[in-house]
């Protein structure tokens, strides 16, 4: 990086940063290998709220990606975190699997479908229509409407998959009530990230292969950010944004000798 502020934190989107699905990309395992060397803190950054970090985590280690459970982030822990903060000791009614209600039961939330403080919809392969039909319910009742991310789709082996954001879109187009989306392209998922690192965003590097979550979320937030070509922005369509990122590289792979370098003595 020429700007002469220290790398002293790293925040890295997951998908199309260090694996394809399943797949790790070159240079992801030397990477995060070399920021625990280091010593610098690093998180690893998902909107999936479908799994816990300790799924995650094990998933990360079957593609030879060893990153330890308290480094990875999710969409369902900055949503739980948000809530935390917002009105604890709530109560919600939770569309989403288990790292969505784990995370909620972790800061306290009662999971309810009696008159809950909030609709929380998160990602899940089962959307079922009985529960999507009961949250419409209730946020015409009044429950405050909450998403952990706008992603509208996913990928898979098989092909695309409708994500939390076509969904919540039902919703919404159901009860004229739009949600308020915690996960990126929110900055408040980097805030959050940057809190419990106890972390500077002068002094914090994002690195993510979206233009239009990871790039625009860590700008918003005040960080430093690095656009991979690995992912989903195509190298061509990088000029078509009215924002740039800090650095453009082809690979995580790029990026190992940045993270090579020693943090800063306390």
């Amino acid at each position: 990086m020429s700007d002469p502020r220290p790398v002293e934190t790293w925040l890295t989107d997951m998908d199309g940063v260090l694996v394809h699905e399943e797949e790790p990309i070159p240079g992801a395992a030397e990477f995060v290998e070399a920021l625990k060397a280091s010593g610098k803190r690093f998180l690893v950054l998902t909107n999936n709220s479908i799994f816990t970090p300790r799924d995650l985590r094990a998933r990360l280690l079957g593609s030879g990606i060893d990153v330890p459970e308290d480094c990875i982030w999710t969409s369902a822990l900055a949503t739980a975190d948000f809530l935390h903060a917002q009105r604890p000791q709530g109560t919600a009614y939770v569309v989403g699997e288990a790292g969505l209600t784990t995370a909620m039961h972790e800061v306290g939330y009662v999971m309810t479908d009696r008159q809950p403080d909030y609709v929380v919809l998160g990602e899940t392969r089962t959307y079922s229509f009985e529960a999507i039909t009961r949250a419409i319910r209730l946020i015409e009742a009044g429950a405050r409407f909450i998403a952990t991310n706008p992603d509208p789709s996913g990928p898979s082996t098989q092909g695309t998959l409708p994500a939390t954001g076509s969904v919540a879109a039902l919703i919404s187009t159901a009860t004229g009530r739009q949600p308020y989306y915690v996960g990126k392209p929110n900055p408040l998922m980097m805030r959050s990230a940057l809190n419990r690192l106890e972390a500077h965003s002068e002094t914090t590097v994002m690195v993510g292969d979206r233009m239009d979550t990871d790039i625009v979320s860590g700008l918003e937030a005040g960080l430093r950010t690095i656009l991979v070509q690995t992912g989903s922005t195509r190298p061509e369509h990088v000029e078509r944004f009215p924002y740039r990122a800090t650095r453009v590289v082809d690979s995580i792979a790029d990026l190992v000798d940045l993270a090579r370098e020693a943090a800063p003595e306390a």
